[in-house]
């Protein structure tokens, strides 16, 4: 296992994206996001097969809850690089590495790999149509790459709510955050159904996607994201004719138990590397 490493100088400059990691709510994002989505992901993961010394990129890797599974996975005779744009929240004695790394302006970390994994993570890259061959070709032969993001087009998300207002505002809310804060940072709502076809042109194979979402009551980690997601862009929600009380009123909506939302539909999409002759 390699000695987990951290460089502290200053991110590199990178896409404008809109969840700062220096922001004081990030921790909270990234602790929800873990929540609602590593169940899944290592589940898809550990459908690979027997992962024993393996070699594991986990990009993005946020609060470093995957690569920290991969560690366990992997065992002593493997390796765990966890990567980030600012990766200040990626705890540095879990027995992976952590780099410091801009997925845009430098090179793939030095593999082969094994296995890649992305999560939410090219959606928000507009040059991602020309990173992931990159990533395919960094991949050991028969290696597996994993990307899973959202299709955030559909933005009628409200299960139940206590009552019309509180629907429509916060479906309000979702949509300001798609088209108005996220699109114009880059971000593509309908980059998940585009990924599939994306590794088929990378030259992968055995590719195979999986759609998945549930919903979430108030109070739980699915309905609690948004609130993170409003602190962190809290003053573009405002310049967006968002009042303060409005956004004070989806906070209280997010934690009441009689409000219910649909999660994003997550595709997860993996594709292999032919093995070489193949």
């Amino acid at each position: 296992m390699t000695t987990p490493t951290h460089s502290d100088a200053p991110a590199p400059a990178g896409p404008a994206y809109s969840f700062n990691n220096d922001d004081r709510a990030a921790a909270d994002r990234h602790r929800f996001l873990a929540e609602i989505f590593d169940e899944e992901s290592t589940a898809r993961i550990a459908g690979l097969g027997d992962l024993t010394g393996s070699r594991c990129l986990e990009l993005g890797a946020g609060g470093g809850s995957v690569a920290r599974w991969m560690v366990d996975q992997v065992g002593p005779t493997g390796r765990v690089l966890a990567t980030d744009l600012n990766p200040r929240h990626i705890p540095t004695d879990q027995g992976y590495g952590v780099l410091t790394h801009n997925l845009v302006t430098e090179p793939v970390p030095e593999g082969p790999w094994d296995v890649i994994h992305a999560r939410l993570v090219l959606m928000h890259i507009p040059e991602r149509r020309e990173i992931l061959p990159r990533l395919a070709a960094a991949l050991a032969p028969g290696g597996a790459l994993i990307i899973e993001d959202f299709h955030t087009a559909l933005t009628d998300l409200v299960l139940a709510a206590p009552d019309p207002e509180s629907k429509a505002l916060f479906n309000s809310f979702q949509a300001t955050m798609i088209k108005e804060v996220l699109s114009p940072s880059g971000t593509d709502p309908t980059w998940g159904p585009q990924i599939h076809e994306a590794m088929l042109d990378a030259g992968l194979a055995d590719v195979d996607t999986v759609i998945t979402a549930r919903s979430w009551p108030g109070g739980t980690a699915g309905a609690l994201l948004s609130g993170a997601n409003i602190q962190q862009v809290r003053g573009k929600l405002i310049a967006q004719g968002f009042t303060e009380a409005q956004l004070d009123s989806l906070l209280r909506l997010i934690t009441d138990p009689r409000f219910v939302v649909r999660g994003n539909l997550v595709y997860s999409t993996v594709g292999r590397r032919p093995e070489a002759g193949v």
